[in-house]
């Protein structure tokens, strides 16, 4: 029988089993995800085998065409995250100093009315400025996407206690190296949580490219709706699907891995 003085406290235990639940938590869009990824991908290749191609589909279809559309559908989706990331973050980091509280309030309400205008009006309206190409969609989708990035910077830094920013400063840290060492590390869960929605939406506007001469996965599907060709929409819709939970997962991976240790 375990003596009394070595048997866990009730505290001990639920803290214990917090823990693994947060863990849990933490770790299940690391095992949905995949799953869900690897049923599409099954799913794909059962109607790449077996389902009967007419020629028009065997034309839609068409494997180098189709490795073309989805570079080009990759090529809108990671520039115009990058993008999104250039921007925001910094505007994050500058609107949360002190004396900008009405900067900040200022962009989130633009940047909010912005994303209210849909995503198609948002590339059309791009399309009068800048005329048509795979350019004038990375920087019309990092306009859409700018908020979550943005909002999520500053909720990460407005977030970090204050009390640890000035035991910081009590050491002899410059505002600049408290930023760097202490401020960003402890936000960069919530920033990256931001930059996952971000390339998400990307990555499925991304079909929207063809309209204004971009590429993309969208001529397949825009094909397939045309010419009547379920078996066409459905594998583009699946392929952009797929590089939409790969960017994902990947994002899930970066917020586990570079999250400061005990945070």
């Amino acid at each position: 029988m375990t003596p009394p003085d070595r048997q866990p406290t009730l505290p001990a235990a639920a803290g214990r089993m917090r823990s693994r639940v947060a863990s849990l938590t933490g770790n299940l869009d690391l095992i949905v995800t995949p799953v869900i990824a690897g049923i599409l991908l099954l799913l794909l290749g059962g109607v790449w085998i077996y389902a009967d191609f007419d020629p028009t589909t065997l034309r839609i279809l068409e494997p180098d065409q189709l490795l073309v559309q989805l570079g080009e559908q990759l090529y809108v989706a990671f520039f115009s995250t990058l993008l999104v990331v250039v921007i925001a973050v910094p505007i994050g980091i500058l609107v949360t100093r002190e004396g900008a509280p009405m900067l900040k309030n200022f962009l989130v309400t633009i940047l909010g009315l912005g994303q209210a205008i849909p995503a198609y009006g948002l590339i059309v309206v791009f399309f009068i400025f800048m005329g048509q190409g795979a350019t004038t969609v990375v920087v019309a989708l990092a306009t859409f996407a700018l908020l979550p990035v943005l909002r999520n910077t500053i909720v990460g830094l407005e977030q970090v206690d204050r009390a640890v920013i000035e035991a910081g400063r009590g050491m002899g840290m410059t505002p600049v190296q408290s930023l760097l060492r202490t401020e960003l590390p402890l936000a960069v869960p919530v920033i990256l949580a931001g930059i996952r929605t971000a390339t998400v939406i990307n990555v499925g506007m991304a079909a929207l490219a063809f309209l204004i001469g971009g590429g993309g996965l969208g001529e397949t599907i825009n094909a397939g709706l045309k010419l009547n060709r379920p078996t066409a929409i459905f594998v583009g819709a699946v392929l952009v699907a797929l590089v939409a939970l790969t960017f994902d997962i990947l994002g899930a991976l970066a917020q586990r891995y570079l999250r400061p240790k005990g945070v």
